[in-house]
């Protein structure tokens, strides 16, 4: 590895392997007007895996209206549905989720308990036997759940729902806690699909965010899930948290490319520690600014697609096998998908859901949430009713966060703040406007939620903060 600072480049990585046994390089350069752009660039803007996004969500949404939907569902509607399960071992300093830490099983179990509950009030409020395309788990660490948590699940889910021949189960696994025979429980209940978290291998960047993981312990956990006939395997990593550089988040990514998974999401970690208290444990200053960040992000998935990883949207990579790459995209709040469902269900505490109508979430307190559900209710706090313009520019920024393009459509004057907004973006080439489609063009990937911002006319009320762009 060698480090340069030449006139009119700032310091950057310049020599980087670019297959395991080649002795190719990867010529790497973070050019000055490369810094200008992550400077005029790197904004507080949501992630958009809902439009309008969950700050926006009101009480003024209960369980009145979402009976009311579900009663007038087609029946042959298919349906996702989402599970969380709010529990984890301990707390990773870097974490986002919804989650509480417990060392104790009872709590799990009562948990279960009313989540299976909450599914027959959910199917006892539609007018049939509904068909599921597809379900995720998530969390906290579904991890927490014993056998027998699955198997009452999967019998549940058969019971109350025509589960479709070759629908998708997925399910997020924290190998520090999966076991053989958790792997296998998997299996029989007939999960397709994991996402293993793993955020970095390397020893000091675990143990700065609290999250010990070895890479044999997750190596391991691959070989179990292939040996069990799960296959679709997802891996989640990070840039942007402490003590990374360029040349260990490219190491990170030839170590978790070496176990073959079919998904890889490169997410960039969004320190928040005044939604997230716990994140106040990472120090400030060991964490990479946003030119850092950017040539972070940069290298990873330059390396990516040298490995034969196809970019989806902002932050995803696939093999060419995968139906993220042969199949249409969406994104929803599990990120990108291929679910082709137009009813997402939430289950359990926090989960978010939608309808044709509206978005509604489940009561966040685990506490709340089973005292509404043993009550008989469905546990809804709020939600956002959505109107056509709301459909639209939902629509639009689908299109942009998915594909890089979206069809504004004879309706393009509508757009005209927008379109002015995105002006600089457009001058500085990252954004190109082809009569009435707008696409964002591969130098202006990074910054795609910039674009996405523009058509948001909701940023910037009720005064929620918002992790940067890169």
């Amino acid at each position: 590895m060698m480090w340069v600072k030449a006139a009119g480049l700032a310091r950057g990585l310049i020599s980087l392997n670019t297959s395991p046994s080649s002795s190719k390089t990867l010529i790497f350069f973070m050019t000055r007007s490369s810094l200008s752009l992550i400077q005029k660039y790197d904004q507080p803007v949501p992630r958009y895996t809902s439009y309008p996004t969950a700050p926006h969500f009101s009480a003024d949404v209960g369980e009145t209206d979402y009976r009311r939907w579900l009663a007038e569902l087609d029946p042959s509607t298919p349906l996702s549905l989402y599970v969380h399960v709010p529990f984890c071992a301990s707390m990773c300093w870097f974490c986002g989720c919804h989650t509480k830490i417990t060392q104790r099983y009872q709590p799990i179990a009562t948990y279960v308990d009313h989540v299976l509950k909450e599914m027959a009030l959910l199917a006892a409020a539609m007018p049939a036997r509904m068909q599921v395309a597809h379900v995720h788990w998530g969390g906290g660490s579904p991890t927490m759940l014993h056998a027998e948590d699955w198997q009452r699940m999967a019998a549940a889910l058969r019971t109350y729902f025509h589960v479709r021949d070759g629908a998708e189960l997925a399910v997020e696994l924290d190998p520090r806690t999966a076991t053989k025979a958790y792997i296998e429980t998997l299996a029989n209940a007939g999960v397709t699909r994991v996402s293993i978290g793993v955020q970095d291998f390397d020893a000091r960047v675990q143990e700065a965010i609290n999250r010990i993981q070895p890479y044999e312990q997750t190596a391991e956990v691959v070989d179990w899930l292939r040996g069990a006939g799960i296959d679709a395997i997802n891996m989640d990593l990070m840039y942007g948290l402490p003590h990374q550089r360029v040349e260990t988040v490219v190491d990170q990514v030839d170590l978790a490319v070496s176990l073959d998974p079919q998904r890889i999401a490169l997410f960039g970690y969004a320190h928040v520690p005044w939604m997230k208290a716990h994140q106040k444990m990472i120090d400030d200053a060991v964490l990479p600014d946003g030119a850092a960040r950017a040539a972070q992000f940069d290298a990873a998935r330059a390396r990516l697609l040298t490995l034969g990883y196809h970019a989806i949207g902002l932050d995803h990579f696939a093999r060419s096998d995968d139906a993220l790459v042969t199949g249409a995209v969406k994104r929803n709040f599990q990120g990108y998908t291929v679910d082709e469902a137009p009813v997402l269900l939430g289950l359990g505490a926090s989960s978010i859901g939608y309808l044709h109508q509206a978005y509604l979430q489940n009561e966040p307190a685990t506490g709340r949430y089973q005292a509404a559900v043993a009550a008989g209710h469905l546990p809804i706090a709020r939600g956002r009713v959505l109107t056509c313009e709301d459909r639209a520019r939902r629509e639009i920024i689908n299109g942009l966060m998915c594909d890089l393009a979206a069809e504004l459509g004879p309706r393009i004057s509508r757009y005209g703040d927008a379109l002015a907004s995105l002006q600089p973006m457009m001058e500085d080439g990252l954004v190109v406007l082809q009569g009435t489609r707008l696409v964002v063009t591969e130098k202006g990937r990074p910054f795609v939620r910039v674009a996405a911002a523009a058509f948001d006319a909701y940023l910037g009320q009720g005064g929620r903060r918002h992790s940067k762009a890169v």
